[in-house]
Formats: structure tokens, sequence, C-alpha cells
């Protein structure tokens, strides 16, 4: 920082974790904001003029190696962070090149690596996953046959779950893996085979998801573990369906996945910077699921409301070498997101009221909806295949609960199905 000014840290601008909005709100009297704005990204591209009515943006569209690193020299930058996982590595290249705090690229890519990542946690004796690369079908019958069925089939580097799935046989494994290089062009080369991870649903007890997320701040190699997040049951084949803050972990299972996490977080080399880990409740403790070096999407809204605790505003410090605050003690209320989620054979959403009806009870903050009527479903997309999110609150976790089940019943969603990948939802008019 130089003349008296505040701070200035740069966003590589993309999809994720935060909005343009959000962070200029959790940057007040920290830091001033500089987005770097590439417009060949469709979401940059949608908002880039209206953002330049309201912050300092730098477009970077086709400038690379030494002369976007002159620009961003210009700029005088005291920090450099992305709220994007397809940003990290364009992110940690820059700040190398500048000499400012974030991951190193090393770290980068293995924090958006699945197998680098897997084979790096194996080597510091954190975790041996069994993970193998498939660059199309003809590879997965020596995959499969070192990993073992059942597996996960996913993206090398992927988010949200999309092009995800369980397979129990080597011939679904190729119905699936043909599949999804036939919708995802390009992503030959792109997928793994890895071990699955079976959960044991009594950790965190009946209707909670058998995983659950830890959110950290980690600032010149020291760690600090916000929060765990809890989970609701994942959907098939692997989409998320929503989190609860307050976990329903006890505290001798919180110490473990704690642990666990910071053996893991410093071993895939994380000096400075946000991460959020997902880690499977097992019969045998917790094992890592993934390490995605960046904040997890909607969890800071969660954190905000159950503790007052901004976790944007920390991603933005440990961007400048700060560490963060530790979390307020004890928790304001029970904060939780559902996220309102297609049966795996919809294709098209016909039919979504409610909404308001819904919004109308107590300790319903706000219901979010995202897809019109109309509007193709795919599978495929992961958890993002949502219709919208249910934001709420209670007092313990049985309130967030019975705010659930209420959404369930009060929401009347009809939609057009095809046949073969599964049961129906209960409560779901087939048309």
């Amino acid at each position: 920082m130089s003349g008296g000014r505040h701070p200035r840290v740069a966003v590589v601008l993309d999809f994720g974790a935060a909005t343009p909005m959000g962070i200029l709100a959790s940057a007040r009297g920290l830091a001033d904001i500089v987005f770097l704005c590439d417009r060949r990204l469709p979401y940059v591209r949608e908002l880039v003029e209206e953002l330049r009515e309201i912050a300092t943006v730098c477009d970077i569209t086709d400038l690379a190696g030494a002369g976007l690193a002159d620009l961003l020299e210009r700029l005088d930058l005291d920090g450099i962070t992305t709220f994007s996982e397809m940003r990290l590595n364009v992110t940690a290249a820059l700040a190398q090149r500048l000499g400012l705090p974030y991951q190193s690229p090393d770290a980068a890519r293995a924090l958006t690596d699945k197998l680098t990542q897997r084979r790096i946690l194996a080597e510091a004796g954190v975790q041996a996953t069994r993970c193998r690369a498939v660059r199309g079908v003809a590879d997965l019958g020596g995959a499969l046959a070192e990993v073992g069925l059942p597996a996960i089939l996913k993206p090398r580097s992927g988010v949200a779950s999309a092009y995800a799935c369980r397979v129990d046989t080597a011939a679904e494994a190729a119905v699936r893996l043909g599949d999804f290089l036939a919708h995802r062009p390009g992503a030959a080369g792109d997928f793994v085979v890895e071990e699955m991870l079976v959960g044991d649903p009594s950790v965190a007890g009946a209707g909670w998801g058998d995983y659950v997320s830890v959110e950290s701040v980690t600032s010149h190699g020291v760690v600090r573990h916000i929060e765990i997040t809890g989970k609701f049951p994942l959907a098939e084949p692997l989409r998320e369906t929503g989190y609860v803050v307050p976990s329903t972990l006890v505290e001798s299972t919180r110490r473990q996945v704690l642990r666990l996490t910071e053996a893991a977080v410093l071993a895939l080399g994380v000096r400075h910077g946000v991460t959020h880990v997902e880690v499977k409740l097992t019969p045998d403790g917790p094992r890592i699921i993934e390490v995605n070096g960046r904040l997890g999407g909607y969890v800071a809204d969660l954190v905000r409301r159950a503790r007052g605790f901004d976790l944007v505003r920390a991603a933005l410090a440990a961007a400048l070498g700060v560490a963060a605050e530790p979390a307020p003690d004890g928790y304001r209320r029970h904060a939780f997101q559902y996220f309102i989620t297609p049966p795996m054979r919809a294709t098209v959403l016909r039919r979504l009221d409610g909404v308001a009806e819904l919004g109308g009870h107590r300790g319903i903050q706000l219901v979010e909806t995202f897809k019109r009527v109309g509007e193709r479903l795919d599978w495929r997309d992961g958890t993002l295949t949502y219709l919208g999110i249910v934001h709420g609150s209670a007092p313990d976790h049985d309130g967030v609960a019975r705010l659930v089940a209420l959404a369930e019943r009060t929401l009347r969603i009809d939609y057009d199905l095809i046949l073969g990948n599964g049961p129906d939802e209960p409560g779901r008019r087939i048309l």
C-alpha cells in the first residue's frame, strides 16, 4: 500500500461463490476492489457494463503473459484473489508474478486437479484414495480393475457435481462415460474413476447428509477453521440438496474432521487463501472427498446469518496476507439453504407453484427461483440443476427439518420425465 490509500485488491471475476455486489459490500473499510474482467467469459460479458457503473473494472480481454502482468503492475495492487474455481490457476500465476500472497501455481494445480490432489495426499500420508485417469471408454477396464467397484466417475477438474455419478459395473461405467463425453465437448482426458467412500448415516444423524464441508482461512501457512457446514442428503446421482449451519456433529467428530482437514490443506501447499474441504463421514472415521481452493458456494451467507462472520471479507483479508479473525462463539440461529432439486429423470419444468405461499411462513426468509416453466433440465449439470433455493432459519436442527418438510409439502411441481434413471419422487406428478 502506498500514499495512505486503502489497500487495493484485484478480484479475477467469473461465476463463483460471491457476486460482485457481495464482494464490494464485504470490502468496505478493508480494501478497494478492482475487478479483472475477461469479456470472453459468458458470466463476465453479461454484467461487465453494469459493473463499470458501480466499481473499478480492468478489462483484461485478450491479454496474457507479460502484457497482462505489466497492466496489473501499473494498478499498484496489494492483493489478488478469485471466488471462481475456473480462475484459480490464472490467479495463482498472476499472484506469483506480482509477488502477492495467494496460492502458489503448484498448490492451485493440486486444488483443481483431482488426480494430482489424490496423489499428493497419499504421498504425504494424509489419505490414500484409489484414483485413476481415463481418456476414453477404452481406458475404463484397467482403471476399474485398480480402483474397484462401485466407483465414482467424475471430471478431473469440475464443480457442482456436474458430470459425476456412481457406477456399479464396468458396463454402466462405459455407458455413463460415453454419454458424458458426448454431452461435454472437449472432455476427453478430463475424467477420473476413484474409490467410492461409503458413508455412515448415523454420524450426522437421521435425515442429514453423511458428509460435511469445512470452511477455513489460511494466512502465511497458519490455518484457521471457521465453520463445519452440515449437509442435507444427496440427490441422485451425486447432487447436493442444501446446507445447514451449525452441523449436527458431536465435538469428538468435529475434532477429527478439523485435524484431517488441516493436514490435507497443508499437504497441498496452501499458504494463503480460503479453502472449502468436503469430508465424508465413514464407519472408519472422516475421509477427504476433495479440497477446493476457494470459498464454498452459498456458504458465506449461511455463516453470516448463523454467526455474524463474513467469510468473503476474510478471503479479501487473506489476499492481503492478513490472518482471519476468529469466528464468534456460539450461534445466533440455525441457518439453512434447501435446494429445490428435480428428480434425475426430469427433462422439462412444467409447473412450480407455492413459492409465495412458502415465503409467507415464519422462519422462511427468502425463496429464490432460477428456472422458468418450460425450461429444460439436465441432471448432468449436477447441483446447478436445482430450480431454486429456500433460505431459512430456526432455533435448532429439529426446527430446520420441520421447515424443509414444510417446503416439500407447500411447493407444487410438475415435470416431463423420461423413463429408466430411477424412481420418481413422492408428491411429483409424471406428465
